[in-house]
């Protein structure tokens, strides 16, 4: 079965999907190996560990684009991707999608900052016209091959043009042909709430570490009413505090021996990304 077609039977189900955020093949298949039914490929870690800078649309398509593929390759959960504002125009919208589908992503999101965007969660952001992200989302939902290719729609309005822009903005993106809605930088449970009452569409929670909106649980989520919830930052975020401790560990003694406690073995890291396996077939030709 299609991931595509797989991530639309979660969409039809009960219960939140709960997609955590992967900058890389390794961390794709932590997060496949953990349990969960869905994964996110991050933005912003894809931003900060692959190519050193921060999440302010830097990144471009094709640069997304190899490292949605590289994930989709490694696991055999759908994947829902980072598709910042779509790189362009309707034309650049269009080609994005198709290259996403490509790649064997299962769905995109797409936002309505002015380009070049930043994190959600940072201030001074700014959105283009309703009208012209109405065009945009028309030209990827006529794009997608797959029927069951997922299109996403974020606004992040509700920091810049307010509450009432954000709503009437999220219900034309819906309208457009949106499958789910984003909203962006939701700043208490009562507007995650009244965000859910507004809409007959599912809608996404971006949950971020340190950022804007509430670190409501899953389960709370769920009955709020959402459907999808991303944390985009956790593994990135963990990592980079890992990393940073034993380092500071090796540079004051000298060696990591202090710090293998905070390690798995150079087995059990070669195991996560299919070592077993690939011996295994190897050997058959042996």
């Amino acid at each position: 079965m299609r991931t595509t077609t797989r991530l639309r039977q979660l969409l039809d189900q009960p219960g939140i999907i709960v997609a955590p955020g992967a900058y890389d093949c390794l961390t794709a298949s932590l997060i496949e190996q953990a349990g969960f039914s869905a994964c996110y490929m991050t933005g912003a870690g894809t931003s900060v560990a692959q190519l050193g800078y921060p999440d302010l649309g830097l990144a471009t398509m094709s640069e997304m684009v190899r490292s949605a593929s590289l994930i989709a390759q490694s696991v055999t959960l759908p994947l829902i991707a980072d598709a910042d504002t779509g790189y362009g125009g309707v034309l650049n919208i269009q080609r994005t999608v198709r290259e996403y589908e490509r790649a064997g992503v299962a769905a995109l999101h797409l936002e309505d900052q002015v380009s070049p965007k930043r994190c959600g969660h940072l201030d001074q952001k700014q959105v283009i016209a309703t009208e012209d992200m109405v065009q945009k989302v028309r030209a990827a939902v006529d794009a997608r091959f797959d029927d069951d290719f997922v299109i996403i729609v974020r606004t992040d309005a509700l920091a810049v043009t307010g509450w009432d822009d954000a709503m009437a903005r999220a219900q034309a993106y819906a309208d457009a042909g949106a499958d789910v809605l984003f909203i962006e930088a939701l700043r208490s449970k009562e507007e995650a709430r009244k965000a859910v009452e507004q809409f007959s569409a599912p809608l996404l929670y971006n949950f971020v570490e340190t950022g804007k909106s509430p670190l409501l649980s899953a389960s709370e989520l769920d009955e709020l009413g959402f459907k999808i919830v991303i944390f985009p930052a956790a593994a990135f975020l963990s990592a980079a505090k890992a990393v940073r401790e034993m380092l500071q560990v090796l540079k004051d003694r000298g060696t990591t021996a202090d710090a293998m406690d905070g390690m798995v073995t150079l087995h059990d890291a070669f195991e996560v990304v299919g070592l077993s396996r690939m011996l295994e077939q190897d050997g058959r030709y042996s």
